[in-house]
């Protein structure tokens, strides 16, 4: 009997490649090698960047905005391992919710560039003499400009989870491990998504400060876009500014069709809905990978151990706020205790605040940083109500319309992630030509960037808002202003106090490089907190500037608890689905 080489009809079908292969694979495989490629630039010795400077040369932009994609995309991925445990412990846990959520409502207002001055130090120890010290100090900034966000959004999610389907978990006897990953990750997911896309394109802004590291006396300058535009800024090359926005607009059209419009479109099996649903957003990418065989064939088992983790029971994790078995005064008893740690600690913090500013302050530098935190608290006040005004309305037309969704979604993100430090010397020209009021008109640079989160928060809310309500909406003939007091707003508030509490955050963030600006010789301020404390950092006053940081947080503190917070609560007991 003779042998003969199997032929095509005996190769198992999934293993033969169709013609949308022979598009997907090669794509993907250029990506990986790209990828490739940045990474192993990425581990040179710490001396080869401080020996090739950097060019403003349009040819280099291509590689520059390569390795800054890779800084911002693992970033995105250690912020989304961040949103996952830190948000979910808050909403989860109301004894770590008391501690955890007001950290963060102070890590949101608390400038980036202070978070680089530690950073630095500590990854150039763990990683001597290689440049991938640097590079995760760069990560590392980038990574707080990216999780506060969307550990907010995580956890406005989790807190509006409709009790209907928690019903649905608890009578299919699911665990909390099973629970978190089939119905509120999924439930989470599209407005985590969109405040992914606002986080990356916030992350812009802090990558011109994050790629530029000083050690000693001199400057570790990372190749990348941001290092490109503070280069060209310092050279008032106004031609190099303009190739790094074309340069950043071509980067967010890729990543934007590559990644976020694939997983808005893929979010959205996960609305909330009781009808036929219309038409939902595609995305080219999307359709291409499900049609294709080989690659379904080789992903499949990746698809299988995700679903068995899912599925799995998972560690018997404490069933939540009212899992708990144990009696009501072993309860009250712990959190008795539990309070009187957060006070101790907390009394520890402000002593130790107190001690290092009493040497060289007095009661008046507190009146003073207290009177210029009350100014920068109205400017803060003022421009979230006037950016709530405009950004509202546009952010639910845009939401309730998943093909205008798909045209805006791009201009959005690049309206987003341009940095606003690139319109300072506009500005300034502007004040001294016209004789501007610079009180007034410095303040729009805070609000440059922060104004996105309510927008992208607020698309997030209208896009997961049920066709079914607003199919009934329109049988009963509800329209104009009443549509949007008994529909649209109704809707979107606990996404809009989501933005605005991160809008408010960032804006407090972005007062300390808005209200005291220059271009050359020219140096304009605006009186305020943020002035304050960078006129504390230029002098190297180390007491003034823990006395700015410690009044900036009691007002962000303030301000969440006698505000936000009760807002927060009310969108979450008479807003949410149910």
């Amino acid at each position: 009997m003779r042998w003969s080489p199997p032929g095509i009809s005996d190769i198992p079908r999934g293993v033969i490649p169709n013609r949308w292969d022979l598009l997907a694979v090669p794509l993907i495989l250029g990506i990986l090698f790209l990828f490739a490629a940045g990474a192993r630039q990425m581990t040179q010795p710490l001396a080869a960047p401080q020996a090739i400077a950097l060019s403003l040369d349009p040819a280099y932009l291509p590689v520059y905005a390569l390795r800054t994609t890779l800084r911002m995309l693992v970033a995105m991925g250690f912020s989304l391992l961040f949103t996952f445990t830190y948000a979910t412990a808050a909403a989860k846990s109301r004894r770590a919710e008391l501690v955890l959520i007001p950290v963060l409502d102070v890590l949101q207002s608390v400038p980036v560039l202070g978070y680089v001055s530690f950073a630095v130090t500590f990854f150039l120890a763990l990683f001597p003499g290689s440049v991938l010290g640097a590079e995760f100090a760069a990560i590392f900034a980038i990574f707080t400009s990216q999780a506060w966000n969307m550990a907010f959004s995580f956890y406005q999610s989790l807190r509006t989870v409709p009790p209907d389907l928690q019903e649905v978990s608890r009578s299919f006897r699911f665990t909390a491990w099973q629970r978190f990953w089939r119905l509120e990750v999924p439930f989470a997911m599209p407005s985590l998504i969109w405040n992914m896309m606002m986080s990356m394109s916030g992350g812009w802004f802090f990558v011109v400060a994050s790629e530029a590291i000083a050690v000693g006396s001199h400057t570790v300058s990372l190749p990348g876009v941001g290092s490109y535009v503070a280069l060209a800024i310092d050279q008032r090359d106004l031609g190099a500014i303009g190739w790094a926005v074309v340069t950043m607009l071509a980067v967010i059209l890729i990543y934007d069709q590559l990644l976020f419009r694939p997983l808005v479109a893929w979010a959205d099996k996960f609305r909330v809905e009781l009808s036929v649903g219309q038409i939902g957003p595609e995305s080219w990418l999307l359709r291409l990978f499900r049609r294709t065989r080989l690659l379904n064939t080789a992903a499949a088992p990746l698809g299988r151990a995700l679903r068995r983790i899912s599925i799995w029971p998972g560690p018997r994790f404490a069933a939540g706020r009212s899992g708990s078995s144990s009696s009501p005064r072993m309860r009250a008893l712990g959190e008795a205790i539990w309070y009187a740690i957060v006070a101790a600690i907390t009394a520890l913090i402000v002593w130790r605040a107190a001690v290092t500013v009493s040497g060289e302050l007095g009661w008046s530098d507190l009146w003073t940083a207290l009177w210029l935190g009350a100014i920068t608290l109205l400017r803060v006040a003022v421009l979230i109500t006037f950016a709530s005004l405009i950004w509202v309305p546009v952010g639910v037309r845009i939401g309730m319309k998943p093909n205008l969704a798909q045209t805006a979604q791009p201009i959005a993100q690049f309206l987003a992630a341009f940095p606003a430090n690139l319109l300072f010397p506009i500005m300034v020209f502007l004040i001294v030509r016209f004789g501007l009021n610079q009180d007034v008109w410095l303040s729009l640079l805070m609000i440059l960037g922060a104004q996105w989160y309510i927008l992208f928060n607020v698309v997030a809310g209208a896009s997961a808002f049920p066709n079914d309500l607003k199919d009934a909406a329109s049988n009963l003939h509800i329209s104009g202003w009443q549509w949007w007091r008994q529909v649209g707003l109704p809707g979107v508030f606990p996404y809009y106090i989501t933005g605005a509490i991160t809008a408010s955050g960032g804006c407090w963030n972005a007062a300390i490089v808005a209200e005291a600006v220059s271009w050359g010789d020219t140096h304009l301020e605006a009186h305020g907190l943020g002035a304050y404390i960078a006129a504390a950092t230029v002098h190297g006053d180390f007491p003034r500037i823990v006395l700015g940081i410690a009044v900036m947080s009691l007002y962000v503190i303030l301000t969440n608890r006698l505000l936000w917070r009760p807002l927060y609560q009310l969108a979450v007991r008479r807003f949410r689905f149910d």
